[in-house]
Parts: C-alpha cells; sequence; structure tokens
C-alpha cells in the first residue's frame, strides 16, 4: 500500500519534471515531426535515463555524487551551454523533408544521447529532484525506507517515459498535416530558442566562474 503511494508520487514528479518546455522538448517535437514516433521516443528515452539517475541520488540521499555537482555547477554548466549552442546551430540550418519516414539506428541512438547528454549537463535539474522529493514532507519514503525509495523511483521513470511517449504520439499523428515549408520554419524558430537557451547558460555558467565578476 505504501510502495503503490510512493509509486503515485514518483509518477507525478516524472510528469512535472518532463513536461516544461525546454530544450529537450523541443528536440523530441523536432524529431517526432521530422521522422515520426519512434525518433520522438528515442530522443526523450535519453532524458528518462538521466532524470532517473538523478531520481536515484535525490531518493536514496547520494550526497557525494550532490556534492560534485554543487562543486562543478559552473563547468557543467558550460559544456551544456556549449551542447544546446551546437544543437541549435544544427536545428536552424537543416532542411527537413517529410518524405524520410524512418531514421537510421544510429541516428536514433544519436537522438538517445543527445538527449541525454542534454539533461545529464543540467545541475538544476537534480537540484529539482531534491527540491520536489523534499516537498513530499511526510508523503515521501522515511529514512532506510529502500523498497519505498526504490518505488518512487520507478514512478520517476513511468511518469517520464508515459509523457514521452505520448507527446511523440500526438505530435506523429499530425505530422501528415505539415508541409516542408512549415517544418522549415518550425526549425528555425526552434533552433534559436534554443541557441538563446545556451547562450542564456553560457553567461550563467561565466558568472558562476567569476569571469565576468
Amino acid at each position: 500500500m505504501f510502495e503503490l503511494k510512493y509509486l503515485l508520487g514518483g509518477v507525478m514528479i516524472g510528469l512535472a519534471t518532463s513536461a516544461p518546455v525546454g530544450p529537450v522538448n523541443i528536440m523530441v517535437i523536432s524529431r517526432s515531426l521530422h521522422f515520426g514516433f519512434l525518433s520522438g521516443v528515442m530522443a526523450g528515452a535519453g532524458a528518462v535515463v538521466a532524470d532517473t539517475l538523478f531520481a536515484l541520488i535525490a531518493a536514496f540521499g547520494v550526497t557525494t555524487i550532490s556534492d560534485f555537482l554543487s562543486h562543478h555547477l559552473g563547468a557543467i554548466q558550460l559544456i551544456g551551454g556549449l551542447l544546446l549552442l551546437g544543437f541549435g546551430v544544427h536545428v536552424f540550418r537543416a532542411h527537413p523533408h517529410l518524405e524520410v519516414a524512418s531514421e537510421g539506428r544510429s541516428r536514433l541512438v544519436h537522438g538517445f544521447l543527445a538527449a541525454l547528454a542534454m539533461t545529464i549537463t543540467n545541475p538544476g535539474t537534480i537540484f529539482g529532484f531534491l527540491a520536489l522529493f523534499g516537498a513530499l514532507g511526510h508523503l515521501a519514503p522515511r529514512t532506510g525506507d529502500y523498497l519505498g525509495a526504490a518505488a518512487l523511483v520507478v514512478g520517476v521513470f513511468c511518469g517520464a517515459l508515459g509523457w514521452w511517449a505520448s507527446a511523440s504520439a500526438v505530435i506523429a499523428r499530425f505530422r501528415s498535416k505539415i508541409t516542408d515549408t512549415w517544418l522549415t520554419w518550425i526549425n528555425r524558430g526552434a533552433g534559436t530558442v534554443l541557441f538563446g537557451l545556451g547562450t542564456v547558460i553560457l553567461i550563467r555558467s561565466l558568472w558562476i566562474s567569476g569571469s565576468l565578476h
């Protein structure tokens, strides 16, 4: 009974951390539009793996990793910002064609790894999980309740994966109504947003490191 409560709580956290529009959402939307459902899900799965890792850290209190992220915040944000800049330029310059029905296995893996890298180099994600788990209060598993903590993490995995699968399915369902011209402008908009986010993250990383003080 208690494990079910933690499982459902984890599902809600997984949905809450996946739904806000960010770089990975833009990437999943782009891939679902260009190549269909499987490509979008594979990109989303990269974020799910990173989210599950962060949920493990938060649920089981792995303070060593949390301290490492905290002490290297500037460097991690620098890497994440550069990744977003590069991906933003790539998306902006792409010329998609809807007649391409699917991606090869190597490009599916590339999408998975890109989303994983984007999520895992965002230290705000781990701190967001720590804050959300802390906000659960008495609804969170007690210290030493490893079964409850595991149920919470499994719930996060299921909630996040459910979000990405649903989003990819909806987007892929309506891709036939979108022309190549629409996709080009969608790419330009998405690329501009990603480049802008990368620029903001780079500025923040330089501020944290003291370069802009």
